[in-house]
């Protein structure tokens, strides 16, 4: 098993896999030709990020007489409010739900969509009763695809099937229309399986934060990347309990699905794909230690010779033209760490020829026998080959999942938030610098002295309470004092001037990140509403660019499923899809408008035509509620209402217990003659006391008082 989860040849010849052999010329190679072809993408890298922390461009070049450096973070504010507030879309409340969603086909096929039974409907006449064959054919899917019936069965319930076995005579296609009808969604049940499940392990694999880091990436340089899932063994910490002394640690071990945040600067793409679907191989530079080089050992596949023997040549990183630029400190030339190529993509069986024919010297599955090309996993190190390995992925693609900010339609990379502004993040820059120079000047005075009018000799530098000396009674001025012209104003509105230039660029307002002293019409609720609706339009474009690579990563998962690590609970026809979209309307706003329709639904013309089973599920869902854990199924309700009628909560006439007696005007109600006000013991309920009726006060013979007159 490796770490894709499947069992494949490895290739053991030391002559190909051997120092400079063919496999290794060829990673490196492609790693040369990728990195060659990006060195301009890299520089637009660099300065975003650059900008991002605010710090001096290398190429930046000061005056003479610029005095201040400053450097104004608007980019650092952007990128943070943008990822918040896509972080916020993309994982709403809590933050526990991965944006992706399992569901039905709108027609699905090879299992039913809707069966429903009536316990209170009449028995067929048995000339109306379905002959059931011994076998049944399902005219859907092919051979071989699991969703075949066993002999017996009229209809394909996926999950349920083994559960409405007693009762598959009685089970008709569709929705019951009757209210003693209970029906059952086989294909929804398949689909809340899988989407509970894909739930689960992207829990447990570090999916979320694979996803956060590269949603950040994309904002800031314009790409994320995220590689998997490949499967990892995951250790659980448990302590067993003895009889005599304390408990000992025996940790749980399972091979789990999981991804990984790949460093966008360290990915290295085939130059000549413009997207995933003609993109032919990736290499990823990895920068290691030596024990994680020595770690690779215990990974199916890994070679433990070529390992040793790259140890032993020692470190090889080399460092980077851009990482001087980024890196915070200076690092010592003479790292201790290893360079380690990591290539994913189709090798084809020319690329070999010259190499003393390559692959007459590996094990070639079966499968790939007579193929022109192949699918294959290269790990490279110090020119020793650590890993061959065939592809596993079914239908075959290339692991790496790529979350773009804004498409770029001339390149594979995306432009990122950074970049749309760096132009008048320098604008902003310059115009502040200018301003603290000329405040710096403005504020002070430059004097002009006359020395023939002063005794020669003197001091002239200028003071407080400062005597100059003149010469006899020559006439004239000596001392003149000029002040430089105040341009702050200006050079101020030129940089509001630039900042309102960058919302534009950006397309994202400062007032979505807290600007203070808005006018105009965002003074009022219902205008900033407005903007911020007007603003949220890039952000939905964003959001949806995000959701092409959601629906990958997705789909990679449930494929790595069915492949790997199949269960039969999850067999429907389904479809994964990303949610992202969809969050754009908060769960607020929609469990209202659940709400509202269900208020509208209720009275008694329109509410034989609701499925409100199917309302509780998705107002439970608005919520943030499991709905399995709330809501009962269909014959858990029915022993619920047959449980509140027996205990009189919710019986024929409308409470008590059966066999209770019943006032004759109604439960608890109060009676048309009560004269005395009380109502029946219920507060507020009954006929207030007047005169001349019988029991008040005065009344002959009543209570011996007299009627006041």
């Amino acid at each position: 098993m490796d770490e894709q989860g499947i069992e494949i040849e490895s290739v053991d010849d030391e002559a190909v896999l051997s120092e400079h052999g063919p496999v290794a010329t060829y990673v490196l190679e492609r790693f040369n030709r990728a990195q060659d072809n990006r060195r301009e993408q890299e520089e637009r890298w660099v300065e975003a990020y650059l900008n991002y922390r605010g710090l001096p461009h290398v190429n930046n070049v000061f005056k003479e007489d610029e005095e201040s450096d400053v450097f104004i973070k608007v980019t650092k504010t952007k990128v943070l409010a943008a990822y918040g507030i896509i972080h916020e879309i993309m994982f709403p409340n809590s933050g526990n739900k991965f944006p992706i969603m399992v569901k039905p086909t709108p027609i699905p096929e090879g299992v039913e969509e809707a069966v429903h039974i009536d316990p209170k409907a009449p028995p067929k006449p048995e000339e109306q009763e379905m002959e059931e064959s011994d076998e049944f054919d399902s005219p859907y899917g092919f051979p071989g695809d699991g969703k075949d019936l066993e002999p017996g069965y009229r209809f394909n319930l996926g999950t349920l099937q083994k559960k409405l076995k007693p009762v598959e005579e009685k089970l008709e296609e569709g929705t019951g229309g009757t209210p003693t009808s209970l029906n059952f969604f086989p294909a929804q049940e398949a689909a809340e399986f899988m989407d509970k499940k894909m739930q689960d392990q992207l829990q447990e694999g570090a999916g979320h934060e694979a996803l956060r880091r590269a949603l950040f990436d994309s904002v800031l340089y314009g790409t994320g990347v995220i590689k998997g899932p490949f499967a990892v063994e995951k250790e659980y910490p448990y302590w067993e309990p003895q009889e005599d002394g304390p408990p000992l640690y025996r940790p749980v071990k399972q091979m789990i699905p999981t991804y990984e945040h790949i460093r966008l600067l360290d990915v290295y793409v085939d130059p000549e794909a413009y997207g995933e679907d003609d993109l032919e191989y990736v290499v990823i530079d990895r920068r290691m230690s030596a024990h994680q080089l020595r770690n690779l050992k215990k990974r199916s596949l890994f070679r433990s010779e070529a390992i040793d023997t790259a140890l032993e040549n020692g470190p090889s990183y080399e460092q980077k033209w851009w990482e001087t630029d980024i890196n915070d400190d200076s690092q010592n030339e003479n790292n201790e760490r290893y360079e380690v190529y990591e290539f994913w993509g189709i090798v084809g069986r020319e690329d070999f020829e010259d190499d003393d024919d390559l692959f007459s010297q590996i094990d070639i599955p079966e499968e790939y026998e007579d193929a022109d090309e192949f699918n294959v996993s290269i790990w490279v190190c110090n020119g020793q080959v650590l890993k061959f390995a065939f592809n596993p992925y079914m239908p075959e693609r290339i692991p790496f999942h790529f979350f773009r900010y804004e498409y770029n339609p001339n390149n594979f990379f995306g432009v990122g938030l950074a970049e749309n502004m760096s132009d008048t993040q320098l604008l902003m820059n310059g115009f502040m610098r200018m301003a603290i120079d000329n405040a710096a000047k403005s504020g002070d005075l430059v004097f002009e002295i006359a020395e023939d009018y002063l005794v020669p000799g003197q001091d002239l530098t200028i003071e407080s309470g400062k005597v100059f000396r003149r010469q006899g009674g020559a006439p004239g001025q000596a001392i003149f004092a000029h002040k430089f012209q105040n341009t702050t104003q200006e050079n101020m509105m030129m940089f509001d001037k630039a900042r309102q230039l960058s919302d534009e660029s950006t397309g994202f307002p400062s007032f979505a990140h807290g600007q203070t002293g808005i006018t105009g019409v965002g003074r009022t609720a219902s205008g900033i509403s407005m903007l911020m609706g007007a603003a949220s339009t890039n952000i939905k474009t964003v959001i949806k660019n995000y959701d092409n690579g959601l629906e990958k990563l997705a789909r990679s998962l449930f494929e790595y499923n069915m492949t790997f690590d199949f269960d039969e609970r999850a067999l429907g026809d389904v479809t994964v899809c990303a949610r992202g979209t969809d969050a754009l309307m908060s769960n607020e706003i929609r469990s209202q408008r659940l709400a509202m329709f269900m208020q509208q639904a209720s009275n008694q013309v329109m509410a034989p035509h609701v499925r409100w089973p199917y309302m509780l599920r998705e107002i439970a869902k608005s919520l943030d509620l499991d709905p399995d854990k709330l809501l009962n199924n269909a014959e858990e309700a029915q022993y619920q209402a047959l449980l509140m009628q027996m205990q009189g909560m919710g019986g024929p006439q409308g409470g008590g217990a059966p066999g209770a007696p019943q006032p004759p005007n109604g439960p608890a109600g109060a009676q048309a003659q009560d004269t005395q006000g009380s109502g029946g013991g219920v507060p507020g309920v009954g006929v207030p006391q007047v005169p001349g009726t019988p029991g008040f006060t005065g009344n002959d013979g009543g209570g011996g008082g007299e009627v006041p007159q």
